[in-house]
């Protein structure tokens, strides 16, 4: 596999810092794990930037199946470090500014990033999930949660509104009036109620095993299919019925004229040699 560790931006071989992200790559899957666990992996500045970067790195590696996304230590994220963006007013610039309104900043790509994955997200939750941490968590494809987590929009507790781009999943997978509550209140809610709002995916008393499971799962489907139904979904779900239709048979078209599909249907009529001679995905 390509075992690495993901350096924040600027990062150079004189500052000895902790180093945010760990990415380990095996068997097609890529594990991703916040890595700040004595700070139980809150969001500092370079925390932001290393997510990015990981995000980058990945999208350019085609071999990749899936991404599972945990956090070191005792929990996932308990969210933004507050004391130290704020009292950092040139990183709170850097998080927020954006060259167009309706493009995704460096604050908002940590959630929109995992979105715009052309392989499946897996996220596996444990321990405090908190406000930029959950935000990160929804940008996810699945989400497999301890029963036990704790999870809240936490930022209504700062005087502030969510504003890291988890609001996009959180108007598909739950109602408007939990959505508002839960960002207006602060609420801290267990697994088992994440699962009652949409918010979880299934409930996993070992989330990282469960999210393995998963990936593995996915490795033994055509690349084609998985990608393409995610980007059917994502781009999909709320709109008009003919463009669904339209990108229905767009996909399946571009599907049915690559090999990836044919090793597919030797596999299930288990004709598997004759069809992977052909090419394995």
């Amino acid at each position: 596999g390509d075992h690495g560790i993901l350096k924040p931006a600027g990062y150079g071989n004189r500052v000895e810092m902790p180093q945010r992200i760990q990415l380990n790559i095996e068997d097609r899957v890529a594990h991703v794990v916040l890595n700040r666990p004595d700070k139980h992996n809150a969001l500092d500045f370079p925390m932001f930037e290393a997510i990015e970067s990981v995000q980058k790195k990945l999208s350019r590696k085609r071999e990749i199946r899936a991404v599972i996304l945990s956090g070191a230590g005792v929990d996932f994220s308990s969210g933004l470090d507050v004391k130290s963006i704020m009292k950092d007013r040139k990183a709170m610039r850097k998080l927020l500014w954006k060259w167009l309104p309706w493009r995704a900043n460096l604050a908002q790509v940590v959630s929109t990033g995992w979105r715009d994955m052309p392989v499946p997200v897996i996220a596996a939750l444990h321990g405090r999930c908190w406000g930029g941490g959950l935000q990160i968590a929804l940008g996810a494809d699945f989400r497999l949660v301890e029963p036990g987590a704790s999870l809240s929009v936490m930022e209504g507790k700062w005087g502030l509104i969510p504003d890291m781009g988890g609001n996009l999943a959180l108007r598909e997978l739950t109602g408007r009036d939990h959505a508002m509550w839960l960002s207006m209140s602060a609420q801290v809610f267990d697994g088992t109620h994440a699962l009652e709002l949409g918010l979880a995916t299934a409930l996993a008393d070992d989330p990282l095993a469960g999210a393995r499971a998963m990936a593995s799962e996915l490795c033994n489907r055509s690349p084609d299919t998985v990608a393409a139904v995610k980007r059917l979904y994502r781009k999909s779900w709320n709109s008009r019925p003919g463009l669904v239709l339209a990108r229905e048979s767009a996909y399946q078209v571009k599907i049915i004229a690559g090999k990836n599909q044919r090793i597919a249907v030797g596999r299930e009529l288990g004709n598997q040699r004759k069809f992977e001679n052909r090419g394995r995905w």
